[in-house]
């Protein structure tokens, strides 16, 4: 039995999740081992909280990402040129992630560290607004996505997508005035976005029934 060739949005997704993978592992490979001679070994990783709250930060940005690109491309069932350029842009947005992170993670407690913080901010704002350009390519008259989801869905994920920019660069301003506040924004928003509501599948789900606990 001859086996169908997997379709392109599957490659894109497939290329996509390689990204993501060596994104993720990157992180991991910016945390140190504390030398022999720091003491403690408990005091030293204590030290290196900044290191271990950026990682944690980013991994979970990274991550919420990806699960959000997946439940979007289970809905696509065509690939054009401009989904090719909108994903390429936010796969460079996700792939700087590791970069500002270090950033972040050697700045923070001293001087620079707003500085550091507004750049990691900056990062996660373009992740966001990429995020949203390559939805808005792919349900623009839906000509990308199911015909199951329909128009009412798509413009409640757009509302809710939509919210990313608009919180990101509230932490980008803020990273101005305090560095570990803005930090601690960037994970709050994190946890935010992680929320099931944020379902492509449940949001199709609950277009016959507005008023449904898609929760």
């Amino acid at each position: 039995m001859r086996v169908p060739p997997p379709s392109e949005s599957t490659r894109v997704e497939t290329f996509s999740d390689g990204v993501f993978a060596i994104a993720i592992t990157l992180l991991g490979l910016g945390l140190k081992v504390p030398r022999l001679g720091d003491g403690s070994i408990f005091g030293a990783l204590a030290r290196e909280w900044p290191s271990f709250l950026a990682f944690t930060t980013s991994f979970a940005t990274i991550g919420i990402v990806w699960v959000n690109h997946h439940r979007v491309f289970t809905h696509i069932r065509r690939v054009s040129h401009g989904l090719l350029m909108w994903n390429g842009l936010l796969l460079m947005a996700v792939s700087l992630i590791p970069f500002t992170t270090d950033l972040l993670a050697t700045y923070i407690g001293h001087e620079g560290a707003k500085q550091a913080a507004a750049v990691y901010a900056a990062n996660q704002l373009f992740v966001t607004l990429a995020f949203n350009l390559v939805w808005r390519h792919v349900t623009r008259r839906r000509r990308l996505v199911d015909h199951h989801i329909t128009a009412p869905a798509v413009h409640r994920i757009n509302v809710q997508y939509g919210f990313g920019p608009v919180l990101y660069f509230v932490s980008l301003s803020i990273a101005f005035a305090s560095a570990l506040a803005s930090v601690i924004l960037d994970v709050a928003f994190a946890a935010f976005f992680a929320l099931p509501a944020f379902s492509v599948a449940d949001a199709a789900r609950a277009v016959g029934d507005p008023g449904e606990d898609t929760g």
